[in-house]
């Protein structure tokens, strides 16, 4: 146990580099999305929310082909990525852009 607790510490990826403390800070986005999730959509920015599945998107792709690749950063903006995107919905839904129009009448 030790042992496996040693090479983890000394990891490319662990708690010696910012391979490890970048998606640790990086939760805090996705606790803070969670915890808007019982707010009313109208207080969700839109624009921030669609630059923060933006920024999910690269950093997921980024978190791929550094090497080492780095899992837990993927997982962290895998996450991020969901949370946004169901704020970004119920924003969407709240500015009511998926209600269908009524044709108007030709005069």
């Amino acid at each position: 146990m030790a042992t496996a607790f040693k090479a983890f510490l000394n990891s490319p990826v662990g708690p010696k580099t910012t391979h490890f403390w970048g998606p640790v800070s990086n939760w805090g986005f996705i606790l803070a999305g969670m915890a808007d999730m019982n707010k009313p959509p109208e207080l969700i920015s839109g624009s921030m929310t669609a630059v923060m599945c933006v920024y999910s998107g690269l950093f997921m792709r980024f978190s791929w082909v550094v090497n080492p690749r780095n899992y837990f950063l993927l997982a962290t903006h895998a996450s991020n990525e969901s949370v946004q995107l169901y704020q970004l919905s119920r924003y969407v839904k709240a500015q009511g852009y998926l209600e269908k129009k009524e044709p108007e009448a030709q005069q």
